[in-house]
């Protein structure tokens, strides 16, 4: 069996070819590759590998990439230190993809994946659709100003200025740094995905705070937190209790 590693890391390549090594004895496994130049000239020079495990960000792009420059038509398993969510979509499409740090056991799992499928039958690579919506999820933009009316005028408020959003009164409002409230159009629902997860939060069906606005966090009754920002609020500002784990890893970053 023929294995090719795509991974700029070198304690992660050499994990990872440890790991295999024990998992498929006698595979040939070849690489690191650690570009997507790299991968398009290997494939150039070399028939196709049975399998492949591409890292999916290298130091000169995302490996994706490396699909509309070269012909990959190889099974892929990718690696990433991306969260679920951000390539869920992706799990359906492809072999299967494993999260850094890889453990041993989702390692022979996917492997496993591979032999009942592909050992099976001929399938094909990852079409070059699947790529561009991994890309376009991958690189999401997220909504970096926002356009408020204010009596007769409109004024726009960048996302780092603003402390929280919240609902009150059957509508939504925001909390700017300053301390100033502003009616929205949009719920929080509809807003929670257009705003950046690193920097804001939905701790509760009515608050969604910006990190960087936090003075505070108690320990409330029931497991859960009390959140205090700079900028004062009428209702206190409590975590849901199914939200606290979420929150805290939030915090972690």
């Amino acid at each position: 069996m023929n294995i090719l590693i795509v991974e700029d890391e070198h304690f992660s390549a050499q994990h990872l070819r440890d790991m295999l090594s024990q998992i498929v004895p006698g595979a040939h496994i070849s690489g690191p590759l650690d570009s997507v130049s790299s991968i398009k000239r290997w494939f150039s020079e070399n028939p196709q590998p049975d399998l492949a495990f591409f890292d999916i960000q290298l130091a000169d792009g995302l490996s994706f990439e490396a699909f509309e420059q070269a012909e990959i038509h190889c099974p892929v398993i990718f690696t990433t230190a991306f969260d679920e969510y951000a390539i869920k979509a992706f799990k359906l499409k492809s072999v299967d993809y494993l999260l850094k740090p890889i453990n041993k056991t989702e390692l022979e799992n996917a492997v496993a994946k591979y032999r009942n499928i592909f050992e099976k039958e001929e399938s094909p690579a990852p079409s070059r659709r699947v790529m561009e919506e991994l890309i376009a999820g991958l690189q999401k933009k997220y909504k970096s100003r926002f356009s408020l009316r204010v009596g007769e005028h409109l004024i726009s408020l960048r996302s780092s200025e603003i402390s929280y959003f919240y609902s009150a009164y059957k509508s939504s409002f925001l909390c700017s740094m300053q301390g100033r409230h502003y009616d929205l159009d949009q719920s929080l629902d509809q807003l929670e995905s257009t705003l950046d997860p690193h920097v804001f939060f939905r701790i509760s069906r009515k608050f969604i705070v910006n990190i960087d606005a936090i003075k505070d966090i108690l320990v409330h009754s029931g497991s859960r937190l009390k959140v205090v920002t700079q900028q004062s609020s009428e209702e206190e500002m409590i975590v849901s209790r199914e939200k606290v784990k979420g929150f805290r890893e939030w915090l972690d970053g």
